[in-house]
């Protein structure tokens, strides 16, 4: 019975993966609430497990007070010097108890809950005294489940981690059962047991990727200085050698490119720079913009700000696509970095206006092929000369003139585009030069135009509104030649008319 009972707790602790001494507390407490549960005249019964024999035994607690108040807990001085010579008040003595012969239903079901809570409180226990300590660390996970908001990554042993929307990479799509390295950031205490949070999209995770790949970096010979990282676009990392002897960047990338693949294919084809440290800030914030050259940096120690000068081609390569290149740069080194083309400073030098960064509708030397905006402006400062007031060109005839002339101003007559472009005039049909549109030299297509004749020369009108005016003249043009005599040609049917009334149809109807 003995060697039984030590037996099923050592495997119950194996299979919990417990301590065995914890195994043994709860078994004890367990015990213990059953006797006090079977014999309520005994509150006080504490029950020990001996674990090398396994025997068993109850105690009854009883502290020595000089007037006894309750008799199943208290007993006087002079009670417990028959037991303890030198008994005083406030001790407590143990005196061993006959265990139940047979416990009842009640208590079993008690010891049992108790062991079972028990247990599961130790078993949480020691999941969080095994996963704080390893905050920050890289583990290795399986995908439990996708969910909307999350993903649940088991850790081994039946220990589930969360890996929440924000920590996760957004164009990393990952299924069940796939096998991911996960960082851990957080270890917190819950009512239903520890609840631990990993993360995939962290800039530390890709500095454990790099301890794990670079021996160096995990020996301490190469150091990385600081990390900057967009999950799953591109990251930046500036590492530095202590040993003049190594070469950081080519410890980091490996033979031909073999450390820093393993790592590219871990984060799913995120983009990774590894960039030397420098201790100067220029330097340091010329190698941060690679892969741009850069031609110039001014730093402003007060203001914090590094003033960078770029060739004119390597502009867009050094501001990045939506600035991605310049944001890591700036995170990386922490300073706040304005980029400039050698153009925009050799005009800012010569006292020129800064370039307007504006839609240009045809390129600067060129003119446009038609010159409708030029007519218009040409017209415009016609009707603005035509508007000025008589009283600037000659006297007033009457001296009743003049007060109404200085006191009231002439109205302004409101120009507008469309009537500007109303009054010019529109060239004729075989003067319009013709526009190319076909890919060799002698095609070319003539835009149709009908321009009538009108007035006001400046009217178009549309083949609708023309049909009638065309009729009138076709008309005209026919009265005007004389009619021509034509010979109508007789019909093949008209001729054929009388051979058609000799077939005979009889035999063709069915």
């Amino acid at each position: 019975m003995k060697n039984e009972l030590l037996l099923a707790l050592s495997a119950l602790a194996a299979e919990k993966n417990l301590p065995r001494d914890v195994v043994f507390e709860a078994v004890e407490a367990a015990l213990t609430s059953a006797f006090r549960r079977e014999g309520d005249n005994a509150p006080n019964i504490n029950v020990k497990i001996d674990p090398i024999g396994g025997d068993i035994r109850a105690y009854r607690q009883m502290v020595v007070v000089e007037d006894v108040e309750e008799p199943n807990v208290e007993m006087t001085i002079a009670e417990a010097r028959k037991w303890k010579p030198d008994a005083r008040e406030g001790d407590v003595l143990d005196f061993e108890e006959q265990l139940p012969p047979n416990a009842g239903r009640i208590a079993a079901q008690t010891a049992k809950q108790v062991v079972l809570q028990r247990l599961r409180e130790a078993e949480r226990d020691a999941i969080y005294d095994e996963y704080i300590d390893k905050e920050g660390e890289l583990l290795v996970g399986t995908v439990q489940r996708v969910e909307a908001r999350q993903m649940i990554i088991e850790l081994g042993r039946g220990t589930e981690a969360m890996l929440p929307f924000t920590e996760q990479v957004r164009n990393e799509h990952l299924r069940p059962g796939q096998r991911v390295k996960v960082l851990v950031l957080e270890v917190m205490k819950a009512v239903k047991g520890p609840q631990i949070v990993v993360s995939r999209a962290h800039r530390n995770l890709l500095r454990r990727l790099f301890e794990m790949e670079v021996p160096e970096i995990k020996a301490g010979t190469v150091e990385i200085k600081s990390i900057a990282r967009e999950g799953g676009h591109r990251s930046k990392v500036a590492v530095h050698a202590r040993n003049s002897n190594i070469d950081p960047i080519g410890a980091c990338v490996g033979m031909r490119g073999s450390r820093i693949q393993n790592i590219v294919n871990e984060l799913t084809g995120e983009r990774i720079d590894v960039i030397k440290w420098d201790p100067d800030a220029a330097n340091f914030v010329s190698n941060a913009l690679s892969p741009a050259q850069v031609l110039e940096v001014e730093i402003d120690e007060e203001e914090h700000l590094a003033s960078v000068v770029v060739p004119d081609r390597m502009l867009s390569l050094a501001i990045g696509k939506e600035g991605q290149n310049a944001r890591l740069a700036a995170k990386l080194t922490g300073w706040r970095i304005n980029i400039a083309s050698q153009a925009a400073k050799d005009r800012a030098e010569a006292g020129e206006p800064p370039e307007v960064l504006a839609f240009e509708p045809f390129a600067p030397g060129e003119e446009p092929d038609i010159d409708i905006i030029q007519e218009a402006e040409e017209v415009a400062a016609a009707a603005e000369e035509a508007a000025v007031p008589a009283a600037t060109v000659e006297a007033p005839a009457t001296a009743e003139a003049a007060p109404a002339q200085a006191t009231g101003e002439p109205e302004e007559e409101e120009i507008s585009f469309a009537s500007v472009v109303d009054r010019m005039a529109v060239p004729r049909g075989e003067d319009r030069e013709s526009e190319d549109y076909g890919e060799d030299e002698d095609e070319e297509y003539e835009i149709p135009t009908t321009v009538v004749s009108e007035l006001r020369p400046s009217a178009i009108r549309f083949g609708e509104d023309l049909l009638a005016h065309q009729r009138a003249q076709e008309a005209e043009a026919a009265k005007a030649k004389p009619a021509a005599k034509k010979n109508r040609r007789p019909s093949r049917f008209e001729e054929e008319e009388d051979d058609m009334d000799d077939i005979e149809y009889s035999g063709r109807i069915h």
